[in-house]
């Protein structure tokens, strides 16, 4: 138990608050993230809060990710992030939003506290680096991790492969994952430049667009996703660098 607690005061978190007079990203326009499933409608007057936690080795990006979203910057000096969660709230047509984004730790060295964070998530971004392969296999354990303690294969889960920026460095292939992820994991799989602002936003969007579909999946998802040709012939033709919900 004391254990516990001395890695749960390693915690560090980080709010940003922001208010609806406040110049809000685009990303939280109700237009642009999706939402039309009766959560955003005007009858509704609730305050709606979604955690999601983004996970991968350290040194992939996760950390810039988030800050591009959050403050459309990007700083190029790595920092090693024990865990810090931002907090952003804003309001669309009557109901107060409240998005929290938990940035984990690539260390493996606090259990406990990644266990804590995927108990409280509700979507998870798997980031990976394009350029390292061993980032790519940490997160294949993140991911069996995660559905091992949320015991639902279901869970909402992007893949992010981030820092396509790097073209001369790549060692990735995006046609390879795509086919891991969709086929096999039945996940979403989005390529990224956090340094260049590519597809963050679109990382974004997707994981809130799954994170507040009711009981995570519909039940007309759920089927479509066990009953999808796992034959590559047989699907619609994808971009290899976005295969997910979101246009």
């Amino acid at each position: 138990m004391r254990t516990h607690e001395s890695q749960m005061r390693l915690q560090r978190l980080t709010v940003w608050h922001f208010t609806r007079s406040e110049s809000l990203n685009p990303l939280l326009e109700a237009a642009d993230l999706g939402f039309g499933i009766g959560i955003m409608s005007l009858e509704v007057k609730e305050k709606t809060e979604v955690r999601l936690v983004f996970m991968g080795a350290a040194g992939v990006g996760k950390t810039a990710l988030i800050k591009r979203f959050l403050q459309d910057s990007f700083d190029p000096k790595h920092r090693r992030t024990v865990e810090e969660l931002h907090s952003k709230e804003y309001e669309v047509a009557g109901v107060k939003v409240t998005i929290n984004i938990m940035d984990t730790s690539g260390s493996y060295s606090f259990p406990a506290m990644r266990k804590l964070s995927i108990q409280n998530g509700d979507a998870f971004a798997l980031v990976y680096s394009v350029d390292d392969p061993e980032s790519l296999e940490a997160v294949k354990r993140l991911r069996e991790e995660i559905l091992e303690v949320k015991e639902d294969k279901f869970t909402p889960i992007v893949v992010v492969g981030n820092k396509t920026d790097r073209l001369q460095e790549r060692r990735v292939s995006a046609d390879d994952v795509l086919v891991k992820v969709e086929l096999d994991w039945n996940n979403c799989f989005l390529e990224a430049s956090a340094k260049e602002n590519e597809n963050v936003m679109e990382v974004f969007k997707e994981l809130l667009q799954q994170a507040n579909l009711p009981s995570h999946l519909s039940p007309a998802l759920r089927r479509r996703r066990e009953t999808f040709p796992k034959d590559m012939s047989l699907r619609p033709p994808m971009n290899k660098t976005n295969s997910c919900s979101v246009s």
